[in-house]
């Protein structure tokens, strides 16, 4: 069974920063591209940002200019540096690996509030 390890989620206050990380298997690390996408209660599921195996990286509009998705090819760890952060951006954040077949975290909390 692929497992995707999320780390990093947490409260912060508005402004504030934080760090997510998901931790992949190498064999899809190496060949999917990989996602973040986050969830509110009541609402679809909702893409982020996404970085490809040769590292080409999109995002949605609503994170442009303030989130930056990551890899490290010697960790087989994806990255998403959230700076700026609103109260807007308060989700259950998952990755995702994608290549053919779908592969999800289990998520994890994020908080913005003062």
């Amino acid at each position: 069974q692929v497992q995707l390890v999320e780390s990093g989620g947490g409260l912060v206050q508005p402004g504030g920063s934080l760090r997510l990380s998901c931790a992949t298997p190498r064999i899809i690390f190496r060949y999917y591209t990989m996602a973040w996408y986050r969830q509110v209660p009541g609402k679809q599921r909702e893409w982020v940002a996404h970085i490809t195996s040769g590292g080409s990286t999109n995002y949605a509009d609503s994170v442009k200019g303030r989130f930056t998705i990551s890899r490290d090819d010697a960790k087989n760890t994806v990255y998403l540096q959230m700076n700026s952060l609103k109260p807007e951006d308060t989700a259950v954040y998952y990755c995702n690996a994608n290549g053919g077949l779908d592969y999800w975290g289990q998520g994890t909390q994020v908080t913005v509030s003062s």
